[in-house]
């Protein structure tokens, strides 16, 4: 047990160094077509470039979540769920961002600051995290990620939501225990080939 923790504590190190230098050159790579995508949204709608959210992060510690905006401005007062790709407070750039998962990456700057990892359960809202079990809050115990294994088995699950009668009932009892269940195999196999792998499948299911 004492050999498995201190492994756990090793690997997790490792992977703050991946995420330090992925992140980094993937900001530094990348700036140039985030100064487009900055562009596209001023010209679409009226508005910020980028949409902050505070979510809760490792520890239960609360940090602002950075992503494109892809929804008219102050469309979060309508509730925090999205519903369905055709949701109408989505922009017309903010669709082909979605599509893409584009407007995930301003998140890297999450990942160079700590608040976050490349792979780990995705942050959620404060809201939500309060109706976690004693069970479910295990994976508070790591770094959020911007993709993981249920974010891959979930990819549509805006689509889903757009489908239910209630859409906040449906997440809350249908989709999130799914998706905290999911994430107990990360949790429970968090090594290096996890780690790459998941990248991967990202990678294939969204150019895919």
């Amino acid at each position: 047990m004492l050999l498995r923790r201190f492994l756990i504590k090793i690997i997790a190190k490792m992977i703050r160094v991946l995420d330090f230098i992925f992140s980094l050159l993937g900001l530094i790579i990348l700036l140039p077509f985030f100064i487009f995508i900055g562009l596209a949204i001023m010209i679409d709608t009226p508005g910020g470039i980028f949409y902050l959210q505070e979510r809760v992060g490792k520890l239960s510690r609360g940090f602002l979540l950075i992503k494109f905006r892809t929804m008219q401005s102050g469309s979060d007062k309508q509730g925090g769920l999205t519903v369905g790709a055709h949701d109408s407070r989505i922009t017309r750039t903010g669709l082909f961002l979605r599509k893409y998962k584009i407007d995930e990456l301003p998140q890297l700057i999450n990942v160079l600051k700590g608040e976050m990892s490349l792979v780990g359960p995705r942050p959620e809202l404060r809201k939500y995290v309060t109706l976690y079990s004693e069970d479910q809050k295990k994976v508070l115990c790591i770094r959020p990620g911007i993709t993981d294994i249920a974010s891959l088995e979930y990819i549509n699950e805006n689509e889903l939501l757009g489908t239910s009668s209630d859409p906040e009932r449906t997440y809350i009892e249908q989709i999130m225990p799914a998706k905290l269940e999911l994430n107990r195999k990360y949790l429970n196999e968090p090594t290096i080939g996890n780690y790459f792998r998941i990248i991967c499948q990202t990678f294939k299911k969204i150019l895919r």
